[in-house]
């Protein structure tokens, strides 16, 4: 009897290690962006938008037959600890990254990824140098880039608003001057228009009052900036206890509700560049009724280009059979995927071919597609 118990032990320890040696490994993905601080707000919803993927393809069997393992790390949309965050990732084994969310936090980790061979998808990164450079051949993104973003901004307040003497004020960082610059450029390309100011502001600053002189001394008719919400919701505060009503246009930065949160009755009025409005997309409903059950409230901004990225990517893996960058590459320029802004692909750059930007404004205390 003895005997027996001690073969049925050693079977049980056979079998078990026999399991543990035939287990599929994780695939591991990243997903990085700010999770805490005044921008959250922009890389929460992309957090929950991979979750609620993975969470699909996992219930599903996984990729392959292998289960989707994410790796979250928060870069605040801080350059210096982005730097950090890319190196933890990449050390924890992420074999590709959905993520950064901020312009500055992906260009100070792209290099490291770079260097490890690991492929990136960002779907709120938007400085055309991170692709139009050649610096970075593993980063793409499920947004269209700046240079697209402030043609929209420029045409929109030429054409529609009918301004001729323009502000246009930034915050000085890779996303909002770099966004600034192609608005000036294209005012002044356009010969309709004068840029009478062009200046940039301290991001977390109280006090903008002195940039509002400015822009009131200047005789501007419209006002476009570039930058985030916190501090285009002091700049639009402190312009309208001025009693200065030009029109105030911005970026994806500032399309989000939070911007009407924080400036009230304030943001009434102002326009802002977002993705365009594919609220009618069966996939884009889909994942909303996804989060709105989970969360119980509406996703933020760049939920649907998250959701998008983590479905192009993870589509790569399947299809290439491997995360090796170029094999996942191959994938992503050649084959349609759904997602919510349709079907999309990427160019040799990595720019999403099908993704646009729409007109904004805030009426009655919500954004509205005007154009």
């Amino acid at each position: 009897m003895k005997s027996i118990r001690i073969y049925a032990l050693l079977t049980a320890f056979v079998l078990a290690a026999c399991a543990t040696a035939t287990a599929v490994e994780p695939i591991k993905i990243g997903v990085a962006g700010a999770h805490s601080g005044d921008l959250a707000s922009y890389g929460l919803p992309s957090l929950k938008a991979a979750q609620l993927v993975v969470k699909d393809i996992n219930d599903k069997g996984g990729i392959n037959g292998a289960p989707v393992e994410l790796l979250v790390e928060d870069d605040a949309c801080k350059p210096e600890i982005a730097a950090n965050t890319a190196a933890k990732l990449v050390s924890s084994g992420a074999k590709a990254v959905i993520g950064h969310i901020c312009s500055g936090a992906t260009k100070a980790a792209l290099p490291i990824y770079r260097d490890a061979k690991v492929l990136v998808i960002s779907p709120s990164a938007t400085t055309p140098a991170l692709t139009q450079s050649g610096e970075y051949p593993n980063f793409y993104r499920t947004i269209a880039a700046d240079d697209a973003q402030a043609k929209a901004e420029v045409d929109f307040t030429l054409a529609t608003l009918k301004a001729k003497k323009i502000a246009v004020i930034h915050d000085k960082g890779d996303y909002g001057k770099g966004l600034a610059e192609f608005a000036k450029t294209f005012i002044e390309q356009s010969g309709q228009a004068e840029v009478v100011l062009f200046e940039g502001v301290t991001p977390g600053a109280v006090d903008y009052s002195a940039v509002v002189q400015k822009i009131k001394r200047s005789a501007a008719d419209a006002v476009i900036f570039g930058g985030y919400h916190p501090e285009a919701s002091k700049i639009v505060g402190q312009m309208r206890q001025k009693r200065m009503t030009i029109p105030f246009v911005s970026d994806d930065g500032v399309k989000i509700d939070t911007f009407i949160q924080l400036a009230g009755k304030d943001a009434e009025g102002v326009y802002a560049t977002g993705p365009a409005d594919v609220s009618h997309n069966p996939i884009t409903k889909e994942y909303r009724e996804k989060f709105k059950k989970a969360e119980g409230a509406e996703p933020g901004a760049f939920f649907d280009n998250a959701v998008a990225a983590a479905l192009v990517l993870t589509n790569a893996i399947a299809k290439a059979g491997t995360t090796e960058p170029n094999a996942m590459a191959k994938v992503l320029r050649s084959e349609e995927v759904a997602t919510p802004f349709g079907n999309i692909k990427f160019d040799a750059k990595g720019e999403p071919i099908g993704i646009g930007f729409s007109i904004y404004q805030v009426q009655n205390g919500q954004f509205t597609v005007v154009q």
